[in-house]
């Protein structure tokens, strides 16, 4: 309508009604009433000057602004101290200067969001999610756009990959590929895992975090704001709660949230990795006479192939929690899998401090736990090929092609003699190492 303004009257006209403007500054750039008042300009002057700085993002921006916008009010109020490690918006020159930089075009949506916030200073906690055990504890910064340069890759394994957080606890990050080489989707989201059984330095697998930079980002604010992922002391923890994983005994009530951790688990030997928490509390109604004192734990763990261990043991992390009317007692724990998957199930058993003789269970959740999609290395991929045809070629025979599969290891492990009783804010202090590797 702004360009064709000029062809005529009725068309000048319409281009200059202000309320119309004011949808599309609305819409696009989310302009509050407030901000045009203290701008002190017509909608169709903010809106002009608007999309003279920031046009190219106009598909990206409204969705990009209201993700910060709801994470900061939502922090604010819980995480204050995390608001004030963010960093202002970049300049479109700032940018450009990187792509030059580097030698690759940075995505749009990436772009746009540094045009709204810097990422975050190098602070503990991150932005992007913490976890924490005995002695393993992750929080992952949001990078600024110059130290994501600066960590830009070009080395085999992990070409053209640009990191987006950073921990500085274990070194571990997020990367974006910023083009399609080695195996990987142009911008797809990652935590590299090496190859531990392979000789050759760039055979990197990828756990899959992410498809773009804007599924990425909204989709973890989204978890955030809406208390999917919990506040913990100040920092947000990425466990994931199933609502349909709780379990009511009576007055007691079990439920679980569990975590992947990609930092501890591999691929190539298959090594998956898991934490969980779990919540146990007694209804508020209940009679004092009900209070009681947790002796003992059983648990069945089921992995993918459909192998069961069981276990059973003394308390809990080691204590014997008493539960009362209203009492809430939480701790965290972790397992491993050789499979990509499995399950957890089981029951305490509790007895009554007023009726000492007095002994029953109380149900532990059905809980799964899934290991996101990966990607194994091209390099392992490539070897492994090289190796069946030299082998197929040495002995002089004719190789089928049927598909050959990798036999995992049938042990799954529990490891509630690791756990670590967490009650609600007892957070541990920053360690490089998890108990089960001292």
């Amino acid at each position: 309508i702004y360009s064709c303004c000029y062809l005529s009257r009725r068309l000048n006209q319409l281009a200059s009604h202000d309320p119309l403007w004011k949808r599309q500054c609305k819409k696009y750039w989310l302009i509050s009433e407030e901000e045009k008042y203290q701008r002190n300009q017509s909608w169709k002057a903010i809106f002009i000057s608007t999309y003279s700085d920031l046009g190219r993002y106009i598909q990206y921006y409204a969705t990009l602004k209201k993700a910060w916008d709801d994470l900061e009010k939502y922090l604010g109020q819980r995480c204050p101290r995390m608001i004030g490690s963010l960093k202002e918006s970049v300049r479109e020159e700032e940018l450009d200067a990187v792509e030059a930089q580097i030698g690759c075009k940075l995505p749009d949506d990436y772009r746009c969001s540094f045009r709204i916030h810097n990422g975050q200073k190098l602070v503990v906690p991150g932005l992007m999610g913490s976890m924490a055990l005995s002695n393993h504890y992750r929080s992952e910064d949001l990078l600024d756009i110059d130290t994501a340069a600066g960590g830009f890759q070009q080395r085999p394994g992990l070409k053209q990959c640009l990191p987006l957080t950073f921990c500085i606890h274990t070194g571990l990050s997020q990367y974006m590929a910023l083009e399609s080489v080695e195996g990987r989707n142009k911008y797809e989201i990652f935590y590299q895992c090496t190859d531990q059984m392979a000789r050759n330095p760039s055979a990197i697998d990828m756990f899959i975090t992410g498809t773009s930079y804007l599924e990425w980002f909204t989709s973890y604010v989204n978890k955030v704001v809406t208390g999917d992922y919990p506040i913990i002391r100040d920092q947000i923890f990425r466990y994931v709660h199933d609502k349909e994983c709780v379990a009511t005994t009576e007055d007691i009530t079990v439920s679980v949230s569990t975590s992947f951790l990609p930092e501890l688990s591999s691929v190539h030997p298959p090594h998956y990795f898991f934490t969980y928490r779990i919540r146990i509390e007694m209804s508020e109604d209940a009679l004092p006479e009900k209070a009681c004192k947790l002796d003992s734990r059983y648990w069945r763990i089921t992995n993918a192939k459909g192998d069961v261990e069981e276990v059973q043991g003394p308390g809990v992390v080691g204590e014997f929690p008493i539960i009362s009317p209203g009492r809430v007692y939480e701790y965290t724990s972790c397992t491993t899998f050789s499979t990509t998957s499995g399950y957890m199930e089981g029951y305490y058993t509790f007895h009554c401090l007023y009726y000492k003789d007095k002994f029953f269970n109380v149900t532990i959740p059905r809980f799964h736990m899934v290991c996101p999609t990966f990607k194994v290395s091209i390099a392992r991929m490539v070897s492994v090929v090289v190796l069946i045809l030299d082998f197929f070629f040495y002995f002089n025979i004719e190789p089928n092609h049927n598909e050959y599969a990798v036999d995992e290891d049938e042990d799954s492990t529990d490891t509630d003699e690791y756990e670590d009783r967490r009650r609600v804010l007892d957070i541990p202090a920053p360690s490089r190492r998890c108990p089960r590797h001292t």
